[in-house]
Order: C-alpha cells, then structure tokens, then sequence
C-alpha cells in the first residue's frame, strides 16, 4: 500500500503554517491522507527554540509524530502510517484501511516549475512537491492545505488545488456569532398570556413563559420588546419548552448609577446587568471602538471591589500586540512594562475619578483606585490561580483558543472574568473573525448557566467617533 494505491482517498500536502498554528491538524483530516514535505520538518525544526506559542506548537507537533513512528520500520513509513481514528471509519475492528494515512517525503520529487519561481525557497519546494504527487498520483484528489494566502495564490496560479485550513473555525461566518440578546416578536404578550405565571422574589420579577418561542432562547440571553409595552428581561433557567426569565434592573437612571456611570442604551444596560450579577462568572463583551465595553467593565468592577467587597482586586491584562511598529523593550517591573499598553485602563479612570475636592480629592482617589487595581502580563499566566479576583481581558480578539483557555482555566473560588474586544480588529497573524479566542468563548459559553454576553452596538465614545467608524 503506497500513496498510489489509496485513490478513493483525499491527500492534502500541509504547510508548516498549518502545523504551527494548530498541533492537532494532521488529526483533523478524518479519513483522508496527509503528505507532509521535508521542507516543513526543516522549518519545524528551526521554529522549535524558544519560549513563543509557535515554538511550543513546532515541539508538539515534533512529539505527535514521534509517537506515530515510536515503533514503526522504514516499510510502515514508506507505505503510510495509520493516523487515529472512530469506529466508524473503519470497515471492521482491527481494519485500518479506511482510515487516514501519514505520508513523509521520502525522495526526492522533482516537478517542473516555471522560470518565474526559480531556486530553491521552502514556499517553492512545497509548491513543487504538490506537483510532482499530481503527476505522481493522478487519480487522486491533491489539495495544498495552507494558512499562507500568498502561497494559495501561487498554488492556485500554477493549478494546484488549494485550500485554508477551517477546522478551527468556530463559525462559517462571523455573522452567525451569537449576539446574547434576542427580540421579542410584538404580540408575544398576546400569544403567552394564557401560560404566563408571575412573582417577586427578592424585589426581581420573574416570568414563567411556556411556547414555541424558548427553543431558541439560551441561558443569561438577554430579551426585549420594543414599543408601548417597553420590557427588558434575562432568561434565567430553561427547562424543555419553559423559561423561567427576570426583569433586569434599570441602570439608564442616575438613581442606579455603578460608579457613577450610567447605561446609554438597552446593550449597555443588559451589559451591566451581566456584570454586577454575583451569579455570572463569565462575561463577554463586544463591539466596536467607542461602544463603552472598558468603562464598564470598570465601573462594575471597582463598584464590586470598593462598594460591595465581592472581590479583594481587579486584575487587567491584555494582549501586548502593537498596532504599527514596535517601541522595542520596556525597563522596570512587570507591572511597569505593561503601564505604556493600558492607556485604554487609564482613560477610563479619569472618567470614574471625577470626584470634588479639587487636586487633592482626586490624587487620594487615584491612589485608593490604583492601590486596588493591579496590571499583569499573559506572559506569566501559566500556573497562577486567582482567588476572588475581578480579572478584565482586554484586546481578547487578539488571543488564541488556546491561550483563552490558558487563562480562563486559571479562575480560583470567587473570581469572575470579563472578556473585552472586537474581532473586526484582530492584530495577531494567522487569527481571523471566525478563528479568535474570543469568537471560540462567545460560543462555547453561549448555555452555560453562569457565563453571559452581549454585543455593543451603539457608539457612546462621541459624535466624531461614531462618524469615524461609520465613514472611514
């Protein structure tokens, strides 16, 4: 059994790009093959030094495929090595033949490319190696798999099948992202009233709501109706086609105020919501500049550390990727080094430390507030366990599912976690919309009892900012 013999199966040519971004992909084929050229061993290879996520990936990726070869002679690796796979791949108990193959490059296959991609460049050689199995194995289906668009570019050019790696897209379209709010339809009072039961408890209202409507409503999802009959609710539990939901409280009034801050619109006041709430560990909070997602998070944060003793600190931290060039190494401690990333942090706190008395008044409150807020690095994350710990992610679009759940996984008894961002401005390479930590997080949490999200919608920022977002 070779590469020739296997013709009902796909065989897909993987770059080191792929590899490096997601260690698990050459398992993420189902019952295709996979080729993988000598060139991306080489690149492995020279990426595997150091402390970075692609050196991580490079060396788990180097320990994936020495535990497929642990025990296999030279005959298993020219013939393919069988990759995991279900039970129901497989035609029968100990029949592998229907499962994917790992082939290596194992000579050398020459192809001819054209005079315009001459020498010997890993893109080129991996280009090459695509040819020479088209020509090799013509009856079976080569793709080039590769997050390098470039190099689909050239792929496509010379009329090699190429494709983006998408199993690690948490959706097709960035579109179909949940929003945590859904609309109400206008007769829905009409339509319910005959299986509606009310009460009070606590000083909340609660509805009991039985119908077609609840099947598509999660847990935490933020409802409202429009109109003359105004109503703004959170649904609290669901159990088959009854949804017990709360009337959530009004912070649009200076009256309830967090921190002096009041919500501007339904979003902010659903966001508010979610984040004084003591029964909600994860929040998530997106939009786009201007929106208000970090004076929130703050607000509620200091008025449950100060005001309520809920938790002992706010934590913030953020992704450190610059926009244009970088300013190069920081001197001073942990927390000084990140000082020049959180200017998102100090602007805010000039809003909320707005207090009377003059000069004094508000060096003693910023004293008191930065005393209680303290700025770490992802960087040293790994390990740590936060007790009663209000933690603020901001620039979480920038993150990887699996630094997302580096940190998350580091909560302790008591601590609850905001995660901030916008996945229209994603600065880290080889992240997209649909790929993003935080796009992952938004819908994995989507049912679970204790995690909420929202979108912002609305700029607050000011009318040249809103006009900026719009027009440019």
């Amino acid at each position: 059994m070779g590469i020739k013999s296997r013709n009902d199966k796909k065989l897909f040519v993987l770059d080191t790009n792929v590899l490096m971004h997601d260690p698990t992909s050459i398992f993420r084929f189902a019952e295709h093959d996979i080729f993988l050229p000598m060139v991306v061993l080489e690149e492995l290879d020279r990426a595997k030094k150091g402390t970075s996520e692609v050196a991580r990936n490079s060396r788990q990726v180097s320990r994936f495929l020495d535990e497929l070869m642990s025990s296999a002679s030279k005959q298993d690796i020219d013939s393919g090595l069988p990759l995991p796979c279900t039970a129901k791949q497989r035609n029968s108990a100990n029949d592998d033949a229907n499962c994917g193959h790992l082939f290596f490059q194992t000579q050398l296959q020459p192809a001819q490319l054209p005079q315009t991609l001459p020498g010997n460049a890993p893109d080129n050689n991996i280009l090459g190696t695509a040819l020479a199995l088209a020509e090799m194995a013509p009856k079976r289906h080569v793709t080039l798999v590769s997050k390098d668009i470039n190099l689909r570019i050239k792929a496509a050019v010379l009329g090699i099948h190429t494709e983006d790696y998408h199993n690690d897209q948490v959706l097709d379209d960035v579109n179909l992202l949940y929003s945590g709010e859904a609309e109400l339809p206008s007769d829905f009072w009409d339509r319910h009233s005959k299986h509606i039961d009310s009460w009070q408890e606590n000083g909340h209202t609660y509805y009991r709501v039985t119908g077609p409507d609840t099947a598509a409503w999660y847990i935490n999802q933020c409802l409202y109706l429009d109109g003359e009959q105004h109503f703004d609710a959170i649904v609290r539990s669901k159990d088959g086609d009854d949804a017990i939901i709360e009337v959530v409280n009004d912070y649009r009034s200076s009256k309830h105020a967090v921190w002096g801050i009041s919500a501007r619109n339904r979003e902010q006041n659903f966001a508010l919501n979610l984040l004084m709430d003591p029964n909600i560990d994860f929040v998530s909070l997106l939009g786009t500049a201007g929106t208000g997602k970090t004076l929130l998070a703050l607000a509620a944060g200091l008025a449950q550390v100060l005001d309520q003793n809920r938790f002992r600190e706010i934590i913030m931290t953020r992704v450190t990727v610059p926009v244009g060039e970088d300013i190069g190494f920081l001197p001073g401690t942990e927390e000084e080094k990140m000082t020049p990333w959180m200017g998102a942090l100090m602007d805010n706190l000039e809003v909320l430390t707005q207090t009377e008395g003059g000069e004094w008044g508000r060096a003693a409150t910023d004293d008191l507030l930065r005393s209680r807020i303290r700025i770490h690095s992802l960087n040293f994350m790994r390990g740590r366990t936060f007790l009663n710990k209000y933690i603020i992610l901001d620039e979480a679009q920038n993150l990887t599912p699996k630094q997302m759940k580096t940190l998350i996984t580091r909560a302790g008894p008591g601590t609850k976690i905001v995660c901030l961002g916008n996945v229209a401005q994603i600065d880290t390479p080889y992240l997209t919309e649909t790929t993003s930590g935080l796009t992952y997080v938004v819908d994995r949490f989507k049912n679970w009892p204790h995690g909420g999200h929202i979108t912002l919608l609305r700029g607050e920022r000011s009318r040249l900012a809103d006009f900026a977002s719009d027009a440019l």
